[in-house]
């Protein structure tokens, strides 16, 4: 038997160029754009219009919720739970978002959808 040669391995430069022919730089600068702009959105929604309604059933806002806990050397340790359960609620919008693209490419035949059973061949 002959050994066959290793394939030649592919520098981080021609990975990255097949990587962008089979995206297309433009598809990927696309999403990225719109990506933020979806994100930039979806924040300014959370912090200006459900933030000051959930707000408005709990003592204080979401900015100022916080406890402060100190520390075995004595310095105080300030936990801003508020801000944590603002950027769930933004992640959760995203992701409901993302979620609702998919379905909708799905329904367009433009990305194969994963959640269905794959029918069986014959």
């Amino acid at each position: 038997m002959t050994e066959q040669p290793h394939p030649k391995k592919k520098s981080f430069k021609d990975q990255y160029v097949g990587f962008l022919i089979a995206f297309g730089v433009i598809g990927v600068a696309i999403g990225f754009v719109i990506g933020q702009a979806v994100n930039k959105l979806v924040t300014a929604l959370v912090r200006d219009i459900v933030d000051p309604t959930i707000g408005l059933f709990l003592p204080g806002s979401f900015e100022n919720m916080s406890a402060s806990v100190i520390g075995i050397h004595g310095a105080p340790s300030e936990f801003k739970y508020g801000d944590l359960i603002s950027n769930i609620i933004d992640f959760s919008i995203i992701l409901l978002l993302v979620f609702l693209a998919y379905k909708l490419l799905s329904k367009y035949k433009l990305i194969e959808d994963k959640t269905k059973p794959e029918e069986k061949k014959k």
